[in-house]
């Protein structure tokens, strides 16, 4: 079903004040910031699913492989699932993996939730090709549309929530764990959830990865500022802006920043802004939390949930985690 004109209206409007609200209030914080949740306009989701072919950017491939060569343990853990509900589903190419793999392709309901229209068509049509595969999409942040997701469940079957692509480490520790505690509200006993998780590896191998020789994550990061000035009135000159990435071992996070090279005045009409940078001043616009093995496991424990199987990439340094719902 398609929405009306005017329900598509509303969203849009609703959308573009969430935005303008968002931009103004994190760009106004010391140090100044801007969410990550914004990268995904078309162009972000298409330089996205660039970065993902990258030969130093490992998590795609990794778990994808992991998923290949472990599903059918997967599915013999979780099944009888009914029920899939994808948070953040990229390209679908995960997800699809996963499907393949299934030893009993029953009918499943795949909800698809995401706040990237771009992100949504692409996945719909990558996994709408499997059989017994009904799609339904939500365009709405991972929390509303796991509720709408859940909420139309079916009498039979469990629930599986895949929340791959290293997509928990976008939260800091004390936003990760309530952000698990949620997705524990949304779901019953038995049913489960699979995160894979970026691991903590070499400094060197973790700045490849996000400030890529070819500059495709640069021109990800910069994107943002783009959109801000398409679509609130912003006047940002992309060229005095630099992308910086820097790994902070401290907290295990790899940051993301946006780096005025001189003194300028920034306006965003629809944001209210008119605010000056200074020569160095950065915009943190992404943190990527890193894990050790037991460390996503005792996250998941923390939320309610037990641990039915781990798999490990020891190479690209990536796991792959079941957990049940208790």
């Amino acid at each position: 079903m398609r929405p009306s004109a005017a329900s598509a209206d509303r969203l849009t409007a609703a959308a573009h004040q969430a935005f303008a609200e968002a931009v103004q209030f994190y760009l106004m914080q010391t140090p100044r910031e801007l969410p990550s949740e914004f990268f995904y306009d078309a162009l972000g989701s298409a330089l996205f699913e660039a970065i993902c072919e990258l030969p130093w950017y490992r998590i795609t491939r990794a778990e994808r492989a992991l998923l290949a060569a472990h599903g059918a343990k997967i599915w013999s853990l979780a099944d009888p699932v009914s029920t899939v509900v994808e948070l953040g589903p990229g390209s679908g190419d995960k997800l699809a993996t996963l499907l393949d793999a299934r030893t009993i392709a029953r009918p499943t309901t795949v909800h698809l939730v995401d706040v990237s229209a771009a992100a949504l068509s692409l996945a719909a049509r990558t996994l709408g090709e499997l059989d017994n595969v009904t799609i339904v999409p939500h365009r709405a942040p991972y929390e509303t549309g796991l509720i709408d997701a859940t909420g139309t469940r079916g009498r039979s079957g469990r629930t599986l929530i895949a929340f791959l692509g290293s997509n928990i480490g976008n939260f800091d520790p004390p936003g990760a764990d309530e952000f698990l505690r949620s997705v524990r509200r949304s779901l019953l006993p038995r049913d489960v959830l699979l995160v894979g998780a970026d691991l903590v590896k070499p400094e060197r191998d973790l700045l490849l990865a996000y400030d890529d020789p070819l500059g495709i994550t640069a021109a990800f990061n910069r994107n943002l500022l783009l959109r801000i000035n398409r679509e609130l009135g912003g006047d940002f000159n992309l060229e005095r802006f630099v992308h910086r990435a820097v790994w902070n071992a401290a907290h295990s996070r790899v940051e993301m920043h946006l780096v005025s090279t001189a003194r300028q005045r920034v306006i965003v009409r629809d944001a209210a802004i008119d605010i000056t940078f200074e020569p160095d001043e950065p915009i943190w616009t992404e943190s990527s939390y890193k894990y050790e093995p037991d460390g996503i496991v005792n996250v998941l424990e923390r939320a309610g949930f037990r641990r039915l199987g781990q798999w490990l990439d020891d190479e690209a340094r990536f796991a792959v985690t079941l957990v049940q719902a208790v």
